[in-house]
């Protein structure tokens, strides 16, 4: 149960310490302080925040500047984890990884001295920071689609052109290849997909976008492609066996590549513009996919706010090309069935012992023959 939001409660724990949330979380433990830089705390790193039941979460910035209503904050609260805000960037290189730290209202202690001062979170203030930005998001909103708008002119080649597909060792011609990405709800997604039966009827083929392939490990899938940046994949799932493809730079830099070369891993690089998600997309659909369903995909302008997006056109482009092949993973999930339902073979050997019941009961012949073995078995 969530606390209330105007207890403020003492909590002392060992202090983890990252400008990087994404990483920070791989490795803090339970009932230990985050110390973060994340300005506008988005959704999905809310929800690994919560995953792994810290004790507090300390915040060098704003975890909701009001550009936007990101929800990322309210999880947190609403778990019950105190969240202080807006310390200052110098708590970074104050604290130490692993010092013992306590959080008290908005202040950071150590051995009891006030290290950094913020402010502490509550659902009420966040609900109010929220409908703020609800109501004053029309100046984000214009300025979103007018650099949405600009890039589509330098975007368009995704639409127009035959892009340059890497070679890869994965056939994807006319069959469905099931994309997945840690977005928002992807767990609720891919459990939905398993529940109606299509992952195990249907066998898609599984591209995941950098830390989409752990999550389908988690569900016990190996994915057969990852593709991205490889800055948020565990080292599992980068030996898990699958083709990688590292998404690149035009002008040829490509970063990713440079944690493969280290760990001896065999990868392409896909360079194009746009987002991991948008390159899985064409290259399933340049590949001749059957079908492309997609998990945890990024569609709305909050969640390209999340990701730090100021515009969507190559994720524009990308849809008005792959359109008529991709559904959402919710849609599929909704629609598909079993070819045979476990309460519909029941009811089919019901009926047949029904049947069988009935015709022991109106035949004579079978009941002459039934008598017959039942005076030998007497007698």
């Amino acid at each position: 149960m969530a606390r209330s939001t105007r207890e403020v409660i003492a909590h002392t724990g060992v202090a983890r310490v990252d400008r990087r949330t994404k990483d920070l979380v791989k490795r803090v433990l339970p009932g230990e302080i985050m110390i973060i830089d994340h300005q506008d705390l988005d959704r999905v790193a809310a929800e690994t925040i919560v995953e792994a039941q810290v004790g507090g979460v300390v915040n060098a910035r704003d975890s909701i500047s009001g550009r936007y209503p990101n929800l990322g904050p309210l999880l947190v609260c609403a778990a019950g984890i105190p969240l202080i805000d807006g310390v200052g960037p110098e708590i970074l290189d104050r604290l130490a990884d692993g010092q013992t730290v306590t959080v008290s209202g908005g202040d950071v202690l150590v051995d009891g001295q006030v290290v950094a001062s913020g402010t502490r979170q509550t659902m009420q203030s966040l609900e109010e920071r929220i409908e703020e930005a609800r109501r004053s998001m029309g100046d984000e909103l214009a300025r979103f689609a007018e650099n949405t708008l600009s890039y589509l002119v330098e975007e368009r080649h995704l639409l127009l052109d035959e892009p340059d597909i890497p070679q890869i060792d994965v056939n994807m011609k006319d069959r469905h290849v099931l994309i997945v990405v840690r977005g928002a709800e992807y767990k609720d997604d891919l459990a939905a997909l398993r529940r109606s039966g299509y992952l195990a009827e249907q066998r898609p083929l599984l591209v995941a976008v950098d830390g989409g392939a752990d999550a389908l490990l988690e569900i016990g899938q190996t994915p057969d492609v990852i593709i991205g940046d490889m800055d948020s994949v565990s080292e599992r799932a980068l030996r898990c066996g699958a083709a990688l493809v590292v998404h690149g730079y035009k002008d040829g830099r490509a970063p990713g590549s440079q944690r493969l070369d280290e760990l001896g891993l065999e990868h392409v690089v896909y360079a194009a513009a746009g987002t991991s998600e948008d390159i899985a997309m064409l290259l399933a659909y340049e590949k001749g996919a059957e079908l492309i369903v997609a998990v945890g995909t990024h569609s709305s302008m909050v969640e390209f706010f999340d990701k730090g997006r100021g515009g969507m056109a190559s994720t524009f482009l990308v849809r008005m090309k792959v359109g008529p092949i991709l559904v959402d993973a919710k849609g599929v999930s909704r629609l598909y069935h079993h070819s045979v339902r476990k309460g519909d073979l029941a009811l089919m050997v019901l009926s047949a012992i029904f049947t069988f019941v009935v015709i022991i009961l109106i035949s004579e012949p079978v009941r002459l023959v039934l008598r017959g073995y039942w005076l030998t078995l007497t007698s």
